[in-house]
């Protein structure tokens, strides 16, 4: 099993475990809340709104503000940016991958990286979405978004910074497990998973950005201007059906990167299983907020997946 695989599965079943920690063990959390331990765990599992008001002093050494989220997708932007560049290069142009980047795929992918391992279709249209989705999500970081004075653990912040790093490397990775019809021109690569990929993805983003500006309209009314910092309950759209639907949306997008590579790659749908246990644990996580900070909160709403989570 290549490193790259083994890694993903690693963090799908971490998220999954701390998932079932969380979620199936109230007795074990009563019983042990003031445990230094237990009380780590929690600090690395919340951030924003769901971090506990009554943390240790300790425990705030190590924290970051949680709008340095747009740090993620500018890392993103520029990496993942490179990465396509250097891609279309080698498929268009020839040119090999620098070094130093041959280097790190060997090792990730598990087998020795070499010139003829030309990326398909798939992989530079995954690359691109990948890009795309980073941008829109600095963006929004930006310009949409409002961030009250929630905070994020350095592990947290860390892990956010690597994520798009492994991830765009994973992205390339992935093609070596993929059809060798790959290997004619780009037009005659595609097929019906591009454009089912990429139909998911376009929808998807939407549902996501509507998400984050309804609830950025809880804060700013309709003008655009600040008005409160205070959490509210979002209504209207996806909010009715689920707590989370900006979380759905990206296992969703996710989803449509793995139709993209037509299905066929299992290094990828193990990103999918740690993008679904990770956001399922913060879907949770929310749903939890909003029914013990409002009192008439919807209980029919799912945390997560329609009629599913």
């Amino acid at each position: 099993m290549c490193v790259i695989v083994l890694l993903w599965l690693c963090l799908a079943l971490g998220f999954l475990l701390a998932l079932l920690i969380h979620k199936f063990s109230p007795r074990f959390q009563t019983k042990h809340e003031q445990n230094p331990l237990f009380l780590i765990f929690q600090d690395l599992i919340r951030y924003g709104k769901t971090k506990q008001c009554n943390r240790d002093y300790w425990l705030h050494k190590l924290d970051v503000p949680k709008r340095w989220f747009w740090h993620f997708y500018a890392v993103s932007v520029v990496w993942n940016g490179l990465l396509l560049v250097l891609s279309l290069h080698l498929k268009l142009q020839n040119q090999s991958y620098p070094q130093w980047l041959t280097y790190f795929l060997s090792f990730l992918c598990g087998m020795q990286w070499n010139e003829s391992q030309v990326p398909q279709l798939s992989t530079l249209l995954v690359q691109l979405f990948l890009w795309s989705h980073s941008l829109r999500r600095l963006l929004e970081c930006l310009f949409v978004s409002v961030y009250s004075e929630g905070v994020i653990h350095m592990a947290q912040y860390m892990f956010g910074i690597g994520y798009y790093i492994i991830l765009g490397l994973t992205v390339i990775c992935s093609n070596n497990f993929l059809d060798a019809k790959g290997f004619g021109s780009l037009f005659h690569q595609l097929d019906l998973g591009h454009l089912s990929g990429t139909a998911l993805f376009i929808s998807a983003s939407l549902l996501q950005h509507s998400s984050l500006v309804t609830l950025a309209m809880l804060r700013t009314g309709n003008s655009g201007t600040v008005k409160t910092f205070v959490h509210g309950v979002p209504h209207g759209g996806w909010f009715e059906l689920v707590s989370c639907p900006h979380y759905f949306a990206e296992l969703l997008i996710y989803i449509s990167l793995g139709l993209v590579f037509g299905g066929l790659s299992l290094t990828w749908w193990t990103v999918v299983s740690y993008v679904l246990f990770n956001q399922a644990l913060a879907a949770q996580l929310c749903q939890e907020f909003y029914m013990t900070k409002f009192e008439g909160y919807p209980r029919h709403r799912y945390a997560f997946i329609p009629f599913v989570l």
